[in-house]
């Protein structure tokens, strides 16, 4: 499956702050609001905003900024809209109890890991 490069780069970045399970799901087939999800999980809400505040500085010196960010900075779940790419951050307890892979569950799957 071929991703978007913004992907990679804010699930490198994600990685980089010690995101756990970080999976992109390639909604193209069956959506039309976005072409893909990525989705990662930190441990605690300090952690979510390290993770968001990583990951835009990376995607904003290519030239990339969100359309929109919700959740920043004092929720479970932090979400990054950037058009064709939502990223999603969430706890492990509100990764859980919306399970998004569950609701996509026919998308491809592409699971990033530490190098």
């Amino acid at each position: 499956m071929k991703l978007p490069v913004l992907v990679a780069k804010a699930a490198r970045a994600a990685l980089d702050k010690k995101a756990e399970n970080v999976v992109a799901l390639d909604l193209r087939p069956d959506s039309s609001f976005t072409d893909v999800f990525l989705l990662a999980t930190g441990q605690n809400q300090r952690q979510l905003v390290a993770i968001c505040d990583a990951i835009q500085d990376v995607l904003r010196a290519d030239g990339y900024r969100p359309d929109h960010v919700e959740g920043y900075p004092r929720q479970e779940w932090v979400l990054m809209d950037y058009g064709d790419v939502v990223i999603h951050l969430m706890t492990a307890k509100a990764r859980e109890f919306y399970d998004l892979e569950r609701l996509w569950g026919g998308a491809a799957r592409k699971e990033f890991a530490e190098r």
